[in-house]
């Protein structure tokens, strides 16, 4: 019977990073155009850091790392629907790069699922997006770091505020059903295995 316990974990450790990475990719549609900035406004950000912070560091950066790749090969999973290495390249570059380092901080910062935490961990996941996609922002059109911060972090700062809060409120609310779930397939393989 291990084998199919053996199987069931696998699964778990497959679907939720792939469920993670098909909303991400979903929220690709949800990009407004922000004027005087190359950067749209988008809803991605936000499951990025709600992967790190459900999911955990490792399999929370699989689901990004498993979007990234498909925005790579050329599925319109990019802001916009746009998709391509060339995106790696252009102004949003370092905001794509930084995706992966946030579910990760999110991931890692928010070990032990309290409000404190998911809130912590949530801010701590927007402020790598914007770090790493304003030093890209900076060097791609050759600014100062005082255009950079005015470019590519300042016009976020509230809205990115606001969807930090909702994912640690997200987070809290359904981590414990993602717990869960993990816990009765270790707990259903254990009884199975004895």
């Amino acid at each position: 019977m291990s084998d199919g316990n053996d199987l069931r974990r696998r699964l778990n450790r497959i679907v939720l990073p792939a469920l993670f990475a098909a909303l991400i990719s979903v929220g690709a549609f949800m990009a407004f155009p922000l004027p005087g900035s190359p950067v749209p406004i988008v809803l991605q950000n936000l499951l990025v850091v709600l992967a790190g912070l459900l999911l955990g560091p490792l399999q929370g950066g699989a689901a990004v790392l498993l979007f990234l790749i498909l925005g790579a090969l050329g599925f319109p999973v990019f802001s916009g629907g746009h998709g391509g290495l060339a995106w790696f390249a252009g102004p949003t570059g370092g905001y794509l790069l930084g995706y992966a380092l946030a579910a990760l901080v999110a991931g890692i910062l928010s070990r032990g699922r309290t409000a404190l935490l998911s809130f912590v961990a949530s801010f701590a996941g927007f402020a790598t997006v914007l770090l790493v996609g304003a030093v890209r922002l900076k060097f791609y059109k050759s600014m100062g770091w005082g255009g950079a911060f005015a470019a590519g972090i300042l016009p976020f700062l509230i809205g990115d505020s606001i969807k930090a809060v909702f994912a640690a409120l997200i987070a809290l609310r359904l981590g414990p059903a993602v717990d869960r779930m993990r816990r009765s397939t270790r707990s259903l393989s254990d009884r199975e295995g004895s």
